[in-house]
């Protein structure tokens, strides 16, 4: 089954293998400081990442390991290195210096990381600096002061903005955890302080469970980030899970895009999300938008960033955490504000100045973005990893897919499981829904399983239809069905 043509293509890498030469593009050059960029990631961020470039007439480099030699993406940029066969799967887009070697192999100006991976990572940063290469995001002092969940909520505290109640520093040992989780009251949360995608999170109720749960954040940090940094602040009960989009350039402008209701998540990873929240009145609205904005200049930020809180049922709203990298549901953004995120991220790094103010923007409609993965809900969310035998995409007004899969294509099981996503606008949230609910009808996965069907049962569920949700609400869905 073809792929809006895109079949042909994949087939074209496997019958020719990892040695075949990319398509020599023509370029119209529209930007001075960016001749060539270097996309640190795969899937479909890389491939959203080069239509970026492309359109703004900037030569694409991918990257890939060994596992993603016949993968979509690659195939979308005008050249392609393949990583060091004696790394991981993983531990290959992780390798900074093979990374930083096929950047000054391909003489490129400048890096964009994506989501994901080499991301956050102030490190990965610095040796770009050091080696004459733009980083296309913050610099590493910002992301070190920005991406640390302790020193981030400091920044805030010092500019006003609303923080959790806690102790902002790192957790040593269990028996300084319970002298903290008694000082501040439970429910408590334990987080790793450099953590994402809800890795390194735990909720504790009681002392009895503190011990267990605070070890296995410290184990899950260590994994995931390489380091045991724990934290503990008060858990906010059902609450909304509100971001803000900020952008910030070299110049001391920053201005944000409104906000994104991410409060559908299943252990704390989102799985919908939705603009705007409704829950929001103007005036709150205002406040979060302000709050956001004067966090970012706090450290001078520049680049693209999202800053996100966390609403009680009182209407509080309290600093949760800054992500310093495009964020997974950008598109939503992009639907309403009409504004392309990764195109103005890479200006800023070029040097150039925002060219809107805070009151040029304006948003339009309800956007809702579901994220398909590759598992299956009825067996605890196992991965479904394998061949995928036939595809059909939805498309039609308002209704946008991002995705790097195609007929033919074999979904690894070494990286995170989501395979596409699907961005409704509509020009009232019920619009939105109703699209959202035919695109969903719409879309066929053959050869593994998906949670297709059960993100139709979140869209169409009552309480969901009327904004009546918070964190919990898939956790509450799932015990109905029970």
């Amino acid at each position: 089954m073809r792929l809006f043509g895109q079949v042909v293509i994949a087939r074209g890498i496997r019958e020719k293998k990892a040695n075949c030469k990319p398509i020599k593009k023509e370029r119209k050059k529209t930007m001075k400081q960016f001749k060539k960029v270097l996309v640190a990631n795969r899937g479909e961020i890389a491939i959203r990442v080069f239509r970026a470039l492309n359109e703004l007439g900037i030569v694409t480099v991918s990257i890939y390991s060994k596992e993603d030699r016949y993968a979509l993406f690659r195939s979308k940029a005008d050249e392609s290195y393949q990583l060091k066969e004696n790394k991981g799967p993983v531990d290959a887009y992780l390798d900074i210096k093979g990374i930083i070697e096929i950047a000054k192999k391909a003489n490129v100006d400048a890096i964009h990381p994506g989501y994901g991976f080499l991301a956050e990572n102030s490190e990965f940063v610095r040796k770009c600096e050091e080696n004459g290469i733009t980083f296309i995001g913050p610099s590493a002092d910002i992301m070190d002061k920005m991406g640390d969940k302790i020193n981030s909520k400091k920044v805030a505290h010092g500019v006003g903005v609303p923080t959790i109640p806690g102790v902002d520093k790192v957790i040593e040992s269990v028996e300084e955890a319970k002298e903290v989780a008694n000082y501040v009251g439970y429910p408590v949360m334990v987080k790793a302080s450099n953590g994402g995608g809800g890795r390194g999170m735990r909720v504790v109720y009681n002392e009895k469970d503190l011990a267990l749960e605070y070890e296995t954040a410290c184990r899950e940090s260590k994994k995931a980030f390489g380091e045991e940094l724990i934290f503990i602040e008060k858990y906010i009960e059902d609450p909304k899970h509100i971001e803000v989009q900020i952008l910030g350039d070299a110049f001391g402008n920053v201005i944000h895009l409104y906000e994104r209701d991410c409060t559908i998540q299943r252990r704390n990873q989102k799985v919908l999300e939705e603009a705007p929240a409704i829950i929001l009145n103007d005036e709150l609205r205002n406040k979060m938008g302000t709050a956001a904005v004067n966090a970012a200049k706090a450290v001078n930020y520049e680049s693209a960033g999202t800053i996100e809180f966390l609403l009680d049922k009182h209407g509080d709203f309290y600093f949760m955490e800054m992500n310093t990298r495009i964020q997974v549901e950008h598109p939503i953004t992009e639907m309403r504000t009409g504004i392309d995120i990764v195109k103005e991220q890479i200006k800023i790094a070029a040097g150039e100045k925002l060219r809107f103010k805070q009151k040029d923007i304006e948003f339009r409609g309800s956007s809702i973005e579901c994220r398909i993965n590759a598992e299956n809900p009825s067996k605890k969310f196992r991965p479904s990893p394998g061949t995928i035998t036939g595809i059909n995409l939805p498309g039609g007004n308002g209704v946008r897919v991002d995705t790097a899969i195609y007929a033919g294509y074999t979904v690894p099981a070494n990286y995170d499981s989501m395979i596409a996503k699907i961005i409704v606008h509509g020009q009232t949230r019920g619009e939105a829904i109703s699209k959202m609910k035919r695109a969903l009808e719409e879309l066929v996965v053959e050869g593994i399983d998906t949670n297709r069907d059960f993100l139709y049962s979140i869209i169409t569920h009552p309480d969901f239809i009327r904004g009546n949700f918070d964190t919990s609400f898939i956790e509450k869905m799932t015990e109905e069905k029970s």
